[in-house]
Order: C-alpha cells, then sequence, then structure tokens
C-alpha cells in the first residue's frame, strides 16, 4: 500500500518552526533544520511565499512493505521517500535501513539534499528515503525481499529524471544493484542511472566509495590554508569508523595528518603519536572492535569527543554536539563528515569559543558529488578512470569551500549560516527563473 502525503499546506496544521528550537526540541532534526533555513531567509529577505515554496517538500511517499520472513511469518515494514525540491533537477538522496527512521528525520535529511547539491552547484534536487527495520537481525534474503518490495512499491516516483536514490545508514552497493534490478524489470530495460553507489561493474563510478571521506580531506586542508596550519603537525580526532570516518582516517594518514583518537559506539582508542590506521583497521576486522588496539590506549568515548585537537571530525550520526556538549570541545576545526551532527542550540557555542566549523551541506558533499559524477557517466555510457574522478572531485570541493567562505565575510556571518543562504540563494533563484506553473 502506498500513501502519498500532499505538502505540508495542504495537510491539517502541524507544528512549525517561528523561533529556534528549546531544548526539549533540541534532537529533533526536522526543527534544527528549519530553524537554519529561517535563520538564512530572513538575513536574505526572502518573501513569506518563497519561504513557503523552499521549506514545503514536493512529494511524501510512505509505503507499507508485506514480507516473508525466512521463518514463514508474514511482516510488514514502514517505509518513506521524500522528495524535497526538484527546481535544480531530478531530486537526489540515500536510503537508510534502521529502527529508528522517522518521518521528521527523513524530511530534515532530504531538506539537507536539496542545500548541500546547491551549496556544491551539483544540478539535483534533495530527497531522502529510509526504511524501518533492524538490517542486524534481518538474513541478507531478507533485506533483499525488502528492498525489491521497497523499490517495486516507488517505481513510478524514483528514475534517473525522477528520483535518483543512493546508499545510506546500513545500505550498500548490493542494495543499490538489488534496486536498480527491480527497477530495471519494470522498465524493461537495463537503467543504470536509476541509483549511485552501484558496484562499478553494473555502472557505478570509481572513486565513488572513498568520495565522502575524500571530500572531507580537501575542505580540511583549505581550512588549514586559512587557520595557517601545518599538515604533518594537525593532530585529527574522529568519531565514526564507519565507511565516512574510516575512509577520512585512511586517507588523512596516507597524506600525513596525525590521527590520535577514533572514536566508536563502544569506546574509542587514543594514541598522542599518532594511530597506525591500517593496523586499527586490521585489528577491527579481526576482532570485531576497536577496542584493545595494542599501539592505543582505550578511553571513555565521551571523553575523547573534548580532547585537545585541531581537526574534530564527527563521521557517525546526527545530535553528537549539543548544547549540553559544546563548550567542552577543544578543536580549532570542527569538520562535520555525518549529516546534522551539531544541534542548533550548539551553533552559538560554537561560535563564542571561535571554532572554525565546515557545515555538514558543504564538508560531506563528496559523496553527492561523485554520485552526480556517476550519473552522468551512466547516461553517457562512458567511464572516466579514478584520477579523473578525484581531480573533478577536488575542483567542485575547493570551489565550494570557497565560495561559502567567501559569502560568510561578505555577509558577515559564520560559516552555516553562510552555506544555508548560498543553497537558499541559488534554489530560489532557479525557483524564479522556471516560475510557478499554474
Amino acid at each position: 500500500m502506498i500513501t502519498e502525503t500532499a505538502p505540508p499546506s495542504t495537510l491539517p496544521p502541524t507544528p512549525t518552526l517561528k523561533a529556534a528550537p528549546g531544548v526539549a526540541d533540541e534532537f529533533n532534526p526536522r526543527l534544527s533544520a528549519e530553524a537554519r533555513f529561517d535563520e538564512a531567509a530572513e538575513r536574505l529577505g526572502l518573501d513569506d511565499g518563497m519561504r513557503k515554496v523552499l521549506r514545503s517538500p514536493s512529494r511524501e511517499i510512505i509505503v507499507h512493505i508485506p514480507v516473508q520472513l525466512d521463518d514463514g511469518r508474514l511482516e510488514v515494514f514502514t517505509g518513506y521517500r521524500v522528495q524535497h525540491s526538484i527546481a535544480r533537477g531530478p531530486a537526489k538522496g540515500g536510503i537508510r535501513y534502521a529502527p529508528d527512521v522517522t518521518l521528521d528525520e527523513v524530511r530534515a535529511l532530504a531538506s539537507w539534499m536539496t542545500w548541500k547539491c546547491a551549496v556544491t552547484n551539483v544540478p539535483f534536487g534533495g530527497s531522502k528515503g529510509g526504511v524501518i527495520c533492524d538490517p542486524s537481525i534481518l538474513s541478507r534474503v531478507e533485506l533483499e525481499r525488502i528492498t525489491r518490495r521497497y523499490t517495486a512499491q516507488l517505481f513510478e516516483f524514483i528514475g534517473p529524471e525522477i528520483d535518483v536514490p543512493a546508499p545510506d545508514v546500513n545500505t550498500n552497493d548490493q542494495t543499490m544493484a538489488w534496486i536498480m534490478d527491480t527497477y530495471s524489470m519494470h522498465a524493461g530495460h537495463t537503467a543504470t542511472g536509476v541509483v549511485t553507489g552501484k558496484p562499478v561493474d553494473l555502472g557505478g563510478s570509481r572513486g565513488r566509495t572513498e568520495a565522502t571521506g575524500r571530500g572531507c580531506m580537501i575542505v580540511i586542508e583549505q581550512a588549514l590554508r586559512r587557520l595557517g596550519l601545518e599538515r604533518s603537525a594537525t593532530r585529527v580526532v574522529i568519531q565514526g569508523f564507519g565507511n565516512v570516518g574510516g575512509m577520512s582516517a585512511k586517507l588523512m594518514a596516507r597524506a600525513g595528518f596525525k590521527i590520535i583518537c577514533i572514536i566508536e559506539f563502544d569506546g574509542a582508542v587514543y594514541n598522542p603519536k599518532g594511530l597506525d590506521i591500517p593496523a586499527l583497521m586490521k585489528h577491527r576486522k579481526e576482532t570485531g572492535s576497536i577496542i584493545d588496539f595494542p599501539d592505543g590506549q582505550n578511553m571513555d568515548r565521551e571523553e575523547a569527543m573534548f580532547l585537545e585537537t585541531d581537526v574534530l571530525l564527527p563521521a557517525a550520526h546526527e545530535n553528537v554536539i549539543t548544547s549540553q556538549n559544546a563548550s567542552k570541545l577543544r578543536t580549532k576545526i570542527l569538520c562535520e563528515g555525518a549529516n546534522g551532527p551539531t544541534t542548533h542550540l550548539a551553533d552559538p557555542l560554537l561560535a563564542g569559543k571561535g571554532i572554525f566549523v565546515i557545515p555538514d551541506i558543504l564538508a560531506n558533499a563528496g559523496g553527492v558529488t561523485v554520485s552526480y559524477f556517476e550519473w552522468v557517466q551512466d547516461r553517457q555510457g562512458y567511464f572516466w578512470n579514478e584520477q579523473m574522478v578525484n581531480d573533478r572531485l577536488e575542483e567542485i570541493m575547493v570551489n565550494s569551500f570557497n565560495d561559502v567562505v567567501a559569502y560568510a565575510e561578505k555577509h558577515g556571518v559564520n560559516n552555516r549560516t553562510a552555506a544555508y543562504m548560498l543553497a537558499l540563494d541559488r534554489v530560489a533563484f532557479a525557483i524564479k527563473l522556471r516560475g510557478i506553473y499554474a
């Protein structure tokens, strides 16, 4: 069953944010996203009508997914797909599988994708999807059934010219292969461009796996230059050791950064002289944990966030830096590898400490940038070598960093507000050029 909800303006009234969210609402990602939207829109002087257009999702879809489990039982899972904007191109955004997925979370993530694509000037709009499930207790076959039924129920709402999904939390290139195959079977032809983040053998792009981590490294290097810091003397703490955190650590260590601490869900490991990242990855593969790494000391994961460092890279999940702990951070640069790791109420505390923030809609945009490259390659039927991918990624990330910093200096605002202002400005300009169809 599919439930397509209309834009919020035609739904029964829901609470909208007229001011910054209070402490009770601090961890609601939608409210934080709206608070930042409101601040940027106010500074840009956008009229009420344009604010309503920019705030309202183009489409929200709820699907209920019946699946036969391996033991023969039938279970029904709930899935979401929110297409926030198609003003600058097809919607673009990942699909996550997690037990705590909510429609509010997906709404916020979809809007962040719109702003992320606009900041990097990639010709996509924003979307996001999610299925409420616990992948840790589901078999590979059960996950495939969920994925294929979810895709089938979204068939008319996704496609290379409509909405292009990608991997996110607890999904990967195999998930994208299942989506591509299911969509292609319904379409009657192979449609590699329906998703990005696919295996290279099915039309994926070289360099895609490393893209988000590489993008983080590129913008960190730009920040170091602005602050007059040397790469070899730069201490880095990374929270999260998955695709983004792990790849950032690997690439940055190889480039000469000193990774002094890695923080994971079960603890942290610290070495003030710098961790051997390849050895730590091997240790985790063999033991299932970073804890008790021979070349480092175990630390409490909360205390590790407050180590004195030059760069803090939260690369795991939302709401890590809050009004309760932001004042304890001891870092010069905060690079947001995850989506929404900092709550809105923490922003003024970071500004008060003089921390140079590289906001998520810029910092982790390497992934969507190379996803765009993959989409282009699929449509061309011509694939680039990895050096070309990396060179073009660096060009876009450096230009985007400079655009945001220049915008911040021009308008006298912090980097996050500047990134939102730049994004809103670009999307609003596209809407005005297109006009409103009626």
